[in-house]
């Protein structure tokens, strides 16, 4: 498990009630969770990022620490 962290920017309501849901939200459109599995994170990217290709609004950003990668972070966009 591991810190994970989503910023949404321009996104609609439905994102803040989803990722409210699975993690704090600690300013207006920053998610925080301090222990996510790989699975729970793979399953929330699943649905945003499956709605921002329907919607097409916005901009998602999913941050998480990756020992494997660079720098230790791992990035999707």
């Amino acid at each position: 498990m591991s810190l994970t962290l989503v910023v949404t920017r321009d996104v609609q309501q439905r994102y803040r009630g989803f990722l409210g849901s699975v993690m704090l939200e600690i300013a207006p459109g920053v998610y925080l969770s301090p222990r996510m599995s790989r699975r729970v994170r793979e399953n929330v990217w699943d649905v945003v990022s499956g709605w921002h290709g329907q919607l097409g609004q916005g901009s998602l950003t999913l941050i998480w620490r990756a020992k494997d990668q660079p720098g230790q972070i791992g990035l999707l966009q």
